[in-house]
């Protein structure tokens, strides 16, 4: 069988988290299966060498420059019969309305449905438009997709309130990559410590302007940690905006702690292992996640995590991480000085987070994406 990989943002050179769930599949099925014909359609970008090559995978590149909708609603389902795809499997929350060939569609999460987020604080318009685009794409693709595949049990229960998809409507998890690990060569430690001017002690955090990040919360609770410790470490953000960052702090009444924040901006993937290892405690009290990879990965690295008790993350912590309420900075700010001042605590987090990543692997969930697309090729064998 031939199957199509929707990958449109892959080349891009600031990947995030849905791009490289899709890396981590084609890579994985490049591993696992030799038998299938595959083909990848990207939009043209810089990344172009982030794909490795293999026999069985031909890349095609569609749409330079191509708006979203037009590129996903016409431009790839016409690409995809030129191919002669038996599967087209899209990997990034919506695909084309209207397609001849069978759709396996990845729904990440669903909170666009869950609010109108137009009208909400927070967030860029980029954000807000791209999910009202989902929010009026998904219910309908949702019901033409021979398979809704989504990340986790709590997403799929969630999915399940919203949209009657019954046996169509599957969860296979995501999975931590091999360079997440705990690093011993100092040299490498050393030359990510220069380049991005790290602290020697401090607390890290990925954020973005998207309001379920937290960011929010998450100042006010370092700023409180500052201010009533004498534990002196610096907090260093990956991947927010500056402007955004000091409008918050000075939203929120202490823009003077500023000088304790290191933000870092976007840091390559291949890059945040040894970032991570070097970190003391690593926070992810988001308000809403589908899943929650960096929860794992950081795990991988032997760094505890703190994390939410909402959506999927206690699903994908299990007890291997400090659960807190994230709305509530205090309890983020206890759970920090909990882990810094009680090291047997924080070693026997470290030691269950290892097991727990271990949990978690790319291959496995390669394997069951085969095998949908097998069971799939059948059904279409038996209606033919």
């Amino acid at each position: 069988m031939k199957i199509g990989i929707e990958g449109q943002r892959l080349y891009r050179k600031k990947k995030h988290g849905m791009d490289m769930v899709a890396l981590e599949l084609i890579k994985n099925l490049q591993l696992i299966d030799k038998v299938n014909d595959y083909v990848v359609f990207v939009k043209p970008d810089s990344d172009n060498n982030c794909i490795p090559t293999a026999p069985n995978f031909k890349i095609i590149e569609l749409g330079k420059g191509m708006y979203h909708p037009i590129w996903e609603q016409i431009i790839l389902p016409m690409a995809a019969k030129r191919e002669g795809c038996d599967i087209l499997h899209c990997t990034s929350n919506t695909s084309p309305i209207f397609c001849e060939i069978p759709i396996i569609t990845v729904i990440h999460d669903i909170i666009y449905l869950e609010t109108i987020s137009i009208f909400k604080k927070g967030g860029t318009l980029y954000q807000k438009f791209g999910n009202m685009y989902r929010r009026f794409i998904v219910p309908t693709v949702a019901r033409k997709s021979k398979r809704i595949v989504t990340v986790s049990n709590f997403e799929r229960a969630r999915i399940k309130n919203f949209m009657e998809l019954g046996d169509n409507l599957v969860a296979i998890y995501n999975g931590v990559s091999d360079h997440f690990r705990k690093i011993t060569d100092k040299e490498l430690l050393d030359n990510v410590k220069q380049k991005y001017s790290l602290p020697d002690d401090f607390l890290i955090f990925i954020g973005n302007t998207d309001p379920k990040k937290n960011t929010e919360n998450v100042l006010k609770a370092y700023a409180d940690f500052i201010t009533h410790t004498t534990i002196k470490y610096k907090l260093v953000i990956i991947d927010f905006d500056e402007k955004e960052l000091t409008k918050l702090l000075k939203d929120n009444g202490f823009p003077e702690i500023r000088n304790e924040i290191v933000n870092i901006g976007y840091v390559p993937n291949i890059e945040l292992p040894a970032i991570i290892n070097q970190s003391k405690v690593f926070l992810y009290p988001s308000l809403r996640e589908s899943f929650g990879i960096p929860i794992l990965e950081a795990m991988a690295c032997g760094v505890p995590v703190i994390t939410s008790n909402t959506s999927s993350m206690p699903e994908i912590a299990g007890d291997a991480a400090v659960i807190v309420d994230p709305t509530i900075p205090d309890e983020i700010r206890d759970a920090i000085i909990h882990l810094l001042n009680d090291d047997k605590f924080s070693n026997d987090l470290i030691n269950k987070g290892l097991d727990q990543a271990k949990n978690f692997s790319w291959k496995v969930m390669a394997e069951k994406y085969l095998e949908l697309y097998k069971q799939i090729f059948e059904e279409i064998k038996l209606r033919a």
